[in-house]
This record gives C-alpha cells, structure tokens and sequence, in this order.
C-alpha cells in the first residue's frame, strides 16, 4: 500500500521513538531526512545522464554512475542513521571515497581558484547535488546539536567529502568535454 493516512494530521514516527510517540513533520531532524531524500532522488537524474553520456574515471576505468550509486546506497544508511537505526557508515566507506576523490583530482589541473559552476549540462547538474549536499550537512550538524540527535563522526565525515566527491566529479565531466573552467571575475 503506497499510503496509510497516519500521517494525515502532520505527524510521523522515528526508528527509535516512544511507543506510540509522533513528532510533528516539521521537526529538524525531518528536515534533514528530506534534505537527503532530495539529494538522493538528484543524484539518480546524474546517474542517469552519466550513463547515457559513459563518463569514467579514464585511467582506472571506473564509471561515474556506478560511483553515483555507491553513494546513493550510502546515503540511505545515513537516512536510517538520522531515523534511530543501528545502521552507521564504516570508515571504509570514507577512504573509498576519498580514494575516489583522489583518482579525479590525478586527471584534472590543479586547482588554483574557484569556478562559476556550469560547463556541461551534467556538470551542472552535479554542482546542485555539490549544493544539495552541503545544505543536507548544515542541517545534520543542526540536529546532532540542536535535537541531540546522535550522528556519528563517520557520518558528519562522509557527508563532509561528499560535497568535494561531487565538486570532483563536475570538474571532470566539464574537463572530459573539453569545457574550460571559468574563474569568477569579481567584477
């Protein structure tokens, strides 16, 4: 059943609340988890057009939207993690990413300025889901402080790369298709 209607008077329930307890929909820690659900749902567009497009990580032949999914899975842990489950991010979940990170930032220049975001259609696409993360990271780091909501600090690390992950990746779509990055003029 896609509906219950339990939710009609504008509650719902955690992983781990009270029996019977419900909190109001627009408590920070939904918030959050509507943050992430957004990221997540844009992150499976990017995949999408990764694929069709088959940009790879060209010296170890890695696909971008396999890199895509990865996260997409690990996204959901960190959703469970917010709701009260047991569910935790490893540290190998944090050096595969940062290894990941790591093989882009070996194909590209060096980084000497920041860019206006663009280049490429994917490229921008991918500079939202760099912005969508970091707002899904203010808002974790809110209820770990405000609700006392405990989130791990593999957690508040992961999705701390997370937003580098996704700014590597447009860099190197926008790279991949010949588009120059452009240096903001302060004008």
């Amino acid at each position: 059943m896609f509906y219950t209607g339990k939710g009609d008077k504008g509650t719902t329930k955690l992983f781990k609340t009270n029996l019977g307890e419900r909190l109001s929909k627009s408590s920070d820690v939904f918030e959050a988890l509507g943050t992430l659900d957004e990221l997540n749902s844009f992150l499976g567009f990017c995949k999408v057009k990764l694929e069709k497009e088959n940009f790879k990580i060209k010296r170890d032949n890695i696909n971008l939207s396999e890199l895509i999914n990865i996260v997409q899975n690990n996204l959901f842990i960190i959703q469970a993690e917010l709701a009260g489950s047991e569910m935790r991010i490893t540290i190998e979940k944090i050096k595969e990413i940062e290894n990941i990170i790591n093989l882009i930032e070996n194909e590209l220049p060096e980084i000497k300025t920041f860019f206006v975001p663009g280049g490429t259609e994917i490229g921008s696409f991918l500079d939202i889901s760099r912005a969508i993360s970091r707002r899904a990271e203010r808002k974790i780091i809110r209820i770990s402080k405000k609700e006392k909501v405990l989130i791990t600090k593999n957690t508040k690390a992961y999705i701390n790369r997370l937003s580098s992950f996704l700014y590597a990746l447009a860099r190197l779509v926008n790279y991949q298709s010949g588009i120059p990055e452009q240096p903001p003029n302060y004008k």
